[in-house]
């Protein structure tokens, strides 16, 4: 756990176990570095130039040093340089934050204190500065080490951090928004890791609740009887194979009735082994992951209800098992969803789309919403023409697609919108239901095609999907993901409530 104090003394007179400098590309060595230098490493330039460390992207050193008879640490990160707009990618800043705040749990240095850079290099009010640097050493902190009996291998640290700024009623505001949405990120992300006999359907329906009543927001949870009378087809069918009941969330956040309704939904397969058409033993290791754009909407629910965001807010997620058993769905199986349309399984490991398509329904049928939005950790395809770093987006409403990026780069969730052309359309039609739940494979692409799946139960609508698969879990290279869930997209719902544009 990292909490900021911000504080206007100066840098150096705070008593504390680490000194954190940002430092530019080639930048001189003066202010509190200069002093530092002085006062406890008057070799500590020659060391820079010994090592390399010339505060490009990713350059990090820790100098430990002896100071009344105890060792503190002095902690460099590079942040780099403008790039062609003329400002420094406040991403950049981000990953340097993450690195730091890594060292301090390494080193086990349970205070520090860091001068914020000028908000101006980045092209940013210091508000959103703060709030970035409180999000991010929030998210930094994050261990899930639950199971892990070994007290060595633990980082339990509580790490207190004074920030000293210019501008402290600004960053006091950042740092208290962002205390919010860095706990929602990491809620999500505990409860992704968490192991799936230990959150199963029923249990993450209770979670919702739990966070429905504690800050009055309307909850309405469906059972698995109560969603075949429905005529919840699809995720009927995905839940068969399971012994444990599916369930159906509906939460709503009323913040005027005159307000714009944004609709979220969130793909929540507790674990996923492929029904029938069973993984391969090593794809399903992580498994457990694909109720990360169910727990990252719930997440996000909680922190739009503490923020108070000003647009209504209806989530809806289907929660369920895919396993394998003599009542699981089967290849060839026609299945009827909430909005009467059917579809052809071709395979029952693509059931994300399956559970989807009655929740967009559902959310298009009973509530008037300006905009839709899905989150779902939904194809291999994705993963493989994005990587890791950024999450797909589907949408044929620009003015959502424009909101949506806007709030990518604000939050640091990226995403990278891929083409939802008709021409994809055909792939994942039937010769005897109305659609099949695979693309064909002439067409490839299977992002796409299960995008234009999800396409048929939205209406006219505006509707966006976004593909988490690559961006959930065991991201590498991003210092403040670290192993295990990232919790992807929590920072970019919220950013996306809270900063809405009609």
């Amino acid at each position: 756990m990292v909490t900021l104090r911000i504080s206007e003394k100066s840098l150096l007179k705070h008593d504390v176990k680490a000194y954190i400098f940002f430092i530019q590309e080639n930048a001189s060595c003066e202010g509190d570095l200069l002093e530092a230098q002085k006062i406890f490493f008057p070799g500590l330039s020659l060391l820079f130039k010994e090592r390399g460390f010339t505060g490009k992207r990713s350059d990090f050193l820790v100098v430990p040093i002896s100071k009344d008879k105890t060792i503190i640490h002095l902690i460099c990160a590079g942040i780099g340089s403008p790039d062609s707009t003329g400002f420094i990618p406040i991403e950049q800043y981000r990953r340097a934050v993450g690195s730091v705040v890594n060292a301090l749990m390494k080193h086990k240095c349970s205070t520090a204190a860091m001068k914020a850079p000028v908000a101006e290099l980045f092209d940013v009010s210091s508000e959103y500065l703060a709030a970035q640097t409180c999000s991010i050493a929030g998210m930094a902190s994050y261990r899930f080490d639950e199971f892990i009996t070994d007290k060595q291998r633990k980082e339990d640290i509580e790490i207190t951090i004074d920030v000293v700024t210019n501008n402290p009623d600004d960053a006091l505001c950042g740092v208290a928004k962002s205390e919010v949405i860095s706990s929602a990120v990491n809620t999500a992300r505990y409860w992704v890791d968490l192991p799936p006999c230990n959150l199963t359907p029923v249990e993450l329906a209770d979670k919702a609740k739990r966070i429905a009543k504690a800050h009055g927001m309307n909850i309405t949870v469906f059972d698995e009887q109560e969603v075949k009378q429905m005529g919840m087809g699809g995720l009927t069918a995905v839940s068969a194979g399971s012994d444990r009941d599916c369930q159906f969330v509906v939460m709503e956040y009323h913040a005027d009735k005159n307000a714009p309704t944004l609709g979220f939904v969130g793909k929540g397969i507790t674990f996923d082994a492929g029904g029938l058409s069973l993984k391969p033993s090593s794809a399903m290791e992580t498994m457990k992951e694909d109720m990360a754009g169910a727990a990252a909407v719930i997440s996000a629910m909680h922190a739009i209800a503490q923020l108070k965001a000003p647009v209504n807010v209806i989530a809806c997620v289907p929660l369920a098992e895919n396993l394998p058993s003599d009542k699981a769905v089967k290849p060839g199986d026609i299945i009827t969803f909430y909005n009467g349309k059917t579809a052809e399984v071709k395979n029952t490991d693509a059931e994300g789309r399956l559970i989807l398509a009655d929740a967009l329904a559902y959310a298009i049928k009973h509530f008037k919403l300006d905009a839709l939005v899905d989150v779902a950790t939904l194809t291999g395809s994705c993963q493989h023409a994005l990587g890791p770093f950024f999450s797909g987006l589907f949408s044929n409403h620009d003015d959502l697609v424009d909101n949506i990026y806007d709030s990518s780069c604000s939050s640091g969730d990226r995403v990278w919108r891929l083409p939802l052309s008709e021409d994809y359309k055909l792939a994942i039609k039937s010769n005897v239901a109305d659609i099949s739940n695979t693309g064909s494979r002439q067409y490839l692409a299977g992002a796409i095609t299960a995008a234009w799946f999800l396409a048929e139960f939205v209406g006219d609508v505006a509707w966006a999907h976004i593909d988490i698969a690559g961006t959930a879990f065991d991201v590498p290279d991003i210092s403040y993901y670290g192993k295990g869930a990232t919790g992807a997209p929590v920072r970019l719902l919220v950013d996306l409530a809270m900063n809405w544009k009609k």
